[in-house]
């Protein structure tokens, strides 16, 4: 049966000393979070390991039940939603207006990516609610915030998005939903909308639904897009609207997170944000969805990963290659073969160098948010901007590939259902298609970052990156890291002008390099980051030997087998798109 166990030794170092706290002192709330943090992290780590790690295998096998128009969660699930929000954990880092604690959300990190590798289906309501209220937060007028903020932040309601209709998903200037107004100034909802994550269960009290409708008189595309509020029990007054589940999907992972098919017949919704703006209003949700979703694949790779390791470390099979490593056992433990211990460090590098980034774009979040000075924010928020994509792409195709690197490491017993790497495979895979596709994503890096404003948003990465390099020139103790770290970075950059020098002229030259493209960038994202995490091991040996000799490991083989493949996605990025978009398929 698979276990977990939250890294918080590593989640510590990175609050303590890989976000350098210390600079940012005259932010609101930056020092009493990072006091609060070890009892957070303490007090996570237990609900996740002890409540909702033990449904996770249970939710995958029970399901969903659809019973009378509701959605009826496995086993367990309702009675831990109600643990979870007893403990205050939805209004972490929400304004104290609504409820919420105004804590920073790089304190918030930590808890969600524990959550994702505990139990990933559980994960997702509480996850799209906290997109909502950012939504809502943003956009919605005051009354509605007043009605509806205070039991979303709390937990006691949930929140979804309604956007997908069976033929409008990435292009959603397809949207047929229609919304007629109403003499007392609210909307008529009709329509379908499918694939809608928490579209209905039993956790919470209420489900907030924001659903993407066209008004009457509305231009055609995106720009004819409204967004209305739907709940599902009218508020005040508690009677049902008029929408309902058309039916659950049966799906491949996430077996206990209803994916629903939504029908609006009639529903009365109001008006969010201005008319026909509905699509930007929205974007403020998928966003934060984006980078949450990111987090979900960083969480099953981690659970995936200790499951492998602790496997590894047990099953005996065969000797090391230079002799018996434990003569008096009838079989070395795998861990002594190259190969096995190739597939452990790469997951290692992966989670670690992923926890990093996550960590650090949180805290860009809310400098982004609260910092005093306007030019520091933007800097912040030009950051997450291009970090995003990079964040939900890159971590969900490795939360998938270490998944199934996981399952190699278990061998035949992988493939059997009850060692629970399977699950973690299964459950991985939907990440990389929802909240806009992996292939999205590389083409919004391509398409919309790298031009923005003639490389605004890629220069709040090159520059610091430039500066460190720069700065470590000459330490000895750093030169196996910078001098890796300055080449690749320089095979970046050469890969960046190339997307923008070719994709001006024939934008399938980007597109079909887009993926390589957003590989190669995190790669070289990765290394900075392990360069980063060196630093401070070098440094801070003495305190913790263990731990940060395990820190240097990890990034010695990050630089020696991993980032060299930016040279590989160099070549397919330039070879451009001839032979893409050549012939008939």
């Amino acid at each position: 049966m698979p276990t977990y166990t939250a890294p918080i030794r590593d989640f510590q170092f990175l609050i303590d000393h890989y976000l350098d706290l210390d600079t940012h002192a005259d932010i609101p709330g930056f020092s009493e979070a990072r006091a609060l943090a070890p009892a957070l992290l303490e007090e996570s780590a237990k609900l996740c390991e002890e409540v909702l790690q033990p449904l996770n295998r249970i939710g995958d096998m029970q399901g969903l039940k659809l019973e009378h128009g509701r959605v009826i969660t496995p086993e367990g699930f309702k009675q831990a939603y109600q643990t979870y929000i007893d403990g205050g954990w939805p209004t972490l880092t929400w304004p104290t207006e609504f409820g919420g604690q105004d804590m920073p959300e790089f304190l918030n990190m930590p808890m969600l990516e524990m959550v994702c590798s505990a139990n990933l289906s559980f994960g997702l309501t509480p996850g799209l609610t906290h997109g909502a209220i950012s939504l809502l937060l943003k956009h919605a007028a005051r009354d509605l915030q007043e009605t509806y903020l205070p039991n979303m932040i709390s937990g006691k309601w949930s929140g979804v998005m309604c956007l997908t209709e069976p033929t409008a998903g990435t292009d959603l200037g397809l949207v047929k939903t229609k919304a007629e107004p109403q003499a007392d100034g609210s909307y008529s909802i009709s329509g379908t909308k499918i694939f809608i994550s928490s579209g209905d269960q039993d956790m919470s009290e209420n489900i907030i639904h924001l659903v993407l409708a066209r008004l009457p008189d509305a231009p055609s595309g995106t720009k004819g897009i409204s967004l209305f509020l739907c709940p599902k029990f009218m508020v005040p007054g508690g009677e049902q609207n008029a929408f309902s589940v058309g039916s659950i999907e049966h799906k491949m992972g996430i077996h206990a997170s209803p994916t629903c098919v939504m029908n609006y017949d009639g529903a009365k919704g109001w008006l969010v944000g201005e008319a026909n703006r509905g699509l930007s209003a929205m974007f403020t949700m998928m966003n934060a969805a984006r980078l949450y979703v990111g987090v979900q694949g960083l969480g099953v790779a981690e659970a995936a990963y200790q499951n492998a390791l602790s496997y590894a470390r047990d099953r005996l099979q065969g000797r090391a290659l230079t002799g018996a490593a434990h003569p008096q056992k009838p079989a070395d433990p795998i861990t002594v073969h190259p190969d096995v211990r190739r597939m452990l460090y790469t997951m290692r590098a992966f989670t670690e160098g992923g926890r990093a980034l996550v960590m650090e774009t949180a805290l860009m979040a809310d400098i982004a948010h609260r910092h005093p000075d306007s030019a520091a924010r933007e800097a912040a928020d030009d950051w997450v901007q291009l970090i995003t994509p990079i964040m939900k792409s890159y971590l969900t195709d490795g939360g998938f590939e270490t998944a199934s690197t996981a399952m190699q490491c278990f061998g035949g017993y992988g493939y059997i259902e009850e060692y629970g790497a399977a699950q973690y495979l299964r459950d991985a895979r939907i990440a990389m298609i929802y909240e806009g596709t992996n292939g999205i994503q590389a083409m919004d890096l391509v398409g919309r970052k790298l031009p923005f404003e003639t490389g605004r948003y890629a220069s709040r990465f090159f520059h610091p990156l430039d500066a460190f390099i720069g700065a470590h020139a000459g330490d000895a103790a750093m030169a196996e890291f910078i001098k890796p770290l300055s080449k690749h970075a320089k095979v970046l950059q050469q890969a960046t002008m190339w997307i923008g020098a070719h994709g001006a002229v024939n934008p399938n030259d980007a597109g079909a390099g887009a993926v390589e493209y957003l590989r190669c960038f995190a790669l070289v994202v990765f290394a900075f980051i392990w360069a980063k995490q060196a630093k401070l091991a070098l440094a801070l040996h003495d305190q913790d030997p263990a731990f940060y000799d395990a820190k240097l490991t990890t990034a010695r083989f990050y630089f020696d087998k991993i980032l060299p493949g930016t040279f590989s996605l160099l070549a397919s990025i330039t070879a451009g798109s001839k032979s893409t978009m050549a012939g008939e398929l």
